[in-house]
């Protein structure tokens, strides 16, 4: 019977630990490889932001005119290292490359299908759990300008896609939430979106639900994976070997890869072309404070404030310096000077904890879903940039239904790593 594969998930953040519990739901074998631990890089850190509404690649042409004066601002969102400039290089081009109308229309609409399903897959996958996760209280852009034809501009682009936005002025933002500072004139309140208090704790609930259906982890880090073929019988299954420096060799019969930024290296190994960089991102996680309900996030200044049970998080920033560079904490830094103009009393406000973690990020903005073109057996679950913890439960489901054979709910052409070979 099919309910007796064993399955290898090779990496135990939001992503692989969604694909564990859904092949463990479906009755498999599954066991899931980390050398970090559960959920301890980006789906520790992340802003906790199921971002259904962001169905625009990163890739847009209106990004290009506005860059020089990033790089040149202390306070912007973006930084490029000098040193890793011409390393990444190949990367962005390949981004620019995106930000054609075709393609950009195409990457759009790949993007709105996951993000839709997002948070009904979900619900379906915490079942009980998911109201003590995900709180659906919508989430807020705002805007410290009073352009309100180009906000209205902005609100339809996002209501062409389906999204639910409502545009709210300055009355009605400090309605919704009182400690906003004046300086900001408009929002849009993005209605069907939710948000996570704790991402880490997500992370531990999609575990000990693994764990409890009689799910195993390895703490150790994949350093080969091996396609083979393994006589049984008279027939002859599938079958793949992941070699680990601590825990030795162990076969199964079939894999799903879901190791974010650390996945070029293992793709290579197995013959796959993968353009993805390491795109930094930081937070700074400022003690418990009584000051919003929802996701805040400033259209102006590009980052995100997230209430959370411990505290509020700011979040955001892209840094292109390499998956294995030091932390630069002065990304960090920056996000609270963006909090403090945007909210009242901000004198109470002080420097809070630092963290920095990498985005997985391909440069169509489209993750790697499915199955690999030459190797029956392997699946990809990786590559999702900001979307991580929005898409991880629909990509779940897309790879329980490619492993059974089923037509997928959703069209997974668009995010075949075969693009990229």
């Amino acid at each position: 019977m099919t309910h007796a594969l064993q399955i290898a998930v090779v990496g135990a953040g939001v992503v692989g630990l969604c694909n564990a519990l859904q092949l463990t739901r479906q009755g498999y074998q599954v066991t899931l490889y980390d050398p970090a631990g559960i959920g301890e890089q980006c789906s520790r850190g992340n802003a906790g932001h199921f971002a259904t509404e962001q169905v625009f690649p990163l890739a847009d042409k209106a990004l290009l005119p506005r860059i020089p004066a990033m790089l040149l601002d202390k306070l912007s969102p973006l930084r490029i290292d000098h040193q890793y400039f011409f390393r990444a290089l190949p990367w962005l081009s390949r981004f620019c490359l995106n930000m054609l109308p075709r393609r950009f229309k195409h990457h759009t609409r790949a993007l709105r299908a996951l993000n839709e399903a997002a948070l009904p897959a979900f619900r379906r996958l915490l079942q009980d759990e998911f109201e003590h996760n995900i709180h659906l209280r919508g989430s807020l852009l705002t805007f410290e300008h009073n352009r309100v034809d180009e906000i209205r501009g902005v609100q339809s682009k996002y209501q062409q896609q389906g999204v639910a936005v409502e545009l709210l002025d300055s009355e009605q933002l400090r309605t919704l939430e009182p400690e906003l500072s004046a300086r900001i004139q408009y929002a849009l309140y993005f209605t069907e979106v939710g948000h996570t208090p704790d991402p880490y704790q997500l992370s531990q609930t999609l575990y000990q639900a693994f764990i409890a259906l009689g799910g195993q982890f390895v703490k150790a880090a994949v350093t080969k994976i091996t396609p083979c073929e393994s006589a049984t019988g008279h027939t002859s299954l599938p079958r793949v070997q992941v070699t680990t420096q601590t825990h030795g060799s162990h076969g199964f019969d079939k894999l799903v890869l879901a190791t974010g930024a650390w996945s070029k290296i293992l793709c290579k190994q197995l013959g796959y072309k993968l353009p993805i960089e390491a795109e930094r991102g930081y937070h700074n996680m400022l003690p418990a404070i009584d000051n919003l309900s929802r996701p805040v996030a400033s259209a102006d200044r590009q980052f995100i404030m997230t209430p959370m049970q411990h505290g509020l998080r700011l979040a955001g920033t892209v840094e292109f310096a390499g998956l294995d560079g030091p932390p630069n904490y002065e990304r960090a830094e920056i996000l609270l000077t963006h909090a403090k103009a945007l909210l009242q009393n901000s004198g109470r406000l002080s420097q809070g904890e630092h963290w920095m973690g990498p985005r997985p990020s391909l440069p169509d903005s489209l993750p790697v879903i499915g199955p690999a073109p030459n190797h029956s057996n392997i699946y990809f679950a990786l590559g999702h940039q900001h979307l991580g913890l929005t898409q991880a439960a629909i990509t779940s489901e897309l790879i329980a239904q490619c492993i059974a054979n089923q037509t997928t709910t959703l069209d997974i052409g668009p995010y075949n790593i075969a693009r990229f070979q």
